[in-house]
């Protein structure tokens, strides 16, 4: 009973400082303190896999499917990384997208393109350059680090009829396709709703949002529907993500350049 009222009083506290910092601080900090609350809430997830179709529209209504595994590795000291492979269409089944995610610096990614045998470095500007013909650029699909952004607290809202805090994050990595971006994050379960991507002209050029959020271990809030929409040309890419499936059999092994060839 002992142990117990003193995690009661350690959460409690947590709860109350959370509530603190998002009454007295700066709007800068207000910003900063919603996505360090989202990050703590997620923390312990470990890893998960999920299987996700991603449909390509077009804008004279065409579309095209395909299908891909996503693994997620949580990490320990530095940021999570990621493993995306496709499984179909048979034309581009083994091209794999690996992401080391860094806590306040660059990413790294690689593709492994199999036609080629080869494994190709995703850097600089090109990260902001289109996933294989989506409306998801590359740096969309890295792991989110808080450390990744500076934060402005913009205002309360309602979304969706939901309550939301609306936040600007501005991307310091400089070659960001982005100058900044607007989240509408819900004061319920800290959960992105929609996100607006301006790009380096300061243009709208995309916006997201995230559907369908299911509760797994309890804890974790996972989206099974995100709508990446390209406000310039009006074409649109949806990922539709079945079940999650969380702590499979995944380690840092599955999570090298040298595991991009033997994910096909």
């Amino acid at each position: 009973m002992q142990l117990r009222s003193k995690l009661i009083l350690v959460l409690t506290s947590i709860s109350l400082f959370s509530s603190f910092v998002l009454l007295a601080a700066s709007p800068e900090e207000k910003g900063r303190a919603i996505f360090e609350e989202m990050d703590r809430r997620d923390l312990g997830f470990v890893n998960f896999s999920s299987v996700q179709k991603m449909v390509l529209h077009n804008t004279s209504g065409q579309q095209s499917t395909r299908v891909m595994e996503n693994q997620v590795l949580e990490g320990e000291s530095s940021g999570d990384k990621t493993l995306i492979i496709f499984r179909e269409p048979k034309k581009i089944r083994g091209t794999a997208l690996l992401t080391h995610a860094h806590q306040g610096a660059d990413d790294d990614q690689w593709l492994f393109l199999p036609k080629l045998d080869r494994v190709k470095r995703i850097s600089g500007a090109s990260k902001a350059g289109s996933f294989l013909g989506s409306e998801f650029a590359y740096e969309d699909l890295a792991p989110q680090e808080v450390d990744d952004y500076q934060y402005k607290f913009i205002r309360d809202d309602i979304f969706n009829g939901e309550e939301v805090f609306v936040v600007e994050r501005y991307p310091k990595d400089k070659d960001s396709g982005y100058t900044r971006q607007i989240l509408w994050v819900d004061k319920t379960a800290y959960r992105i709703q929609r996100a607006e991507f301006y790009d380096r002209k300061e243009a709208l050029a995309k916006t997201l949002e995230a559907r369908e959020y299911k509760l797994y271990l309890d804890k974790y809030w996972r989206p099974h529907n995100l709508t990446m929409v390209n406000e310039i040309d009006g074409k649109r890419t949806e990922l539709l993500i079945d079940e999650y499936q969380f702590r499979v059999d995944l380690a840092d092994d599955d999570f090298t350049q040298a595991s991009l060839r033997r994910a096909r």
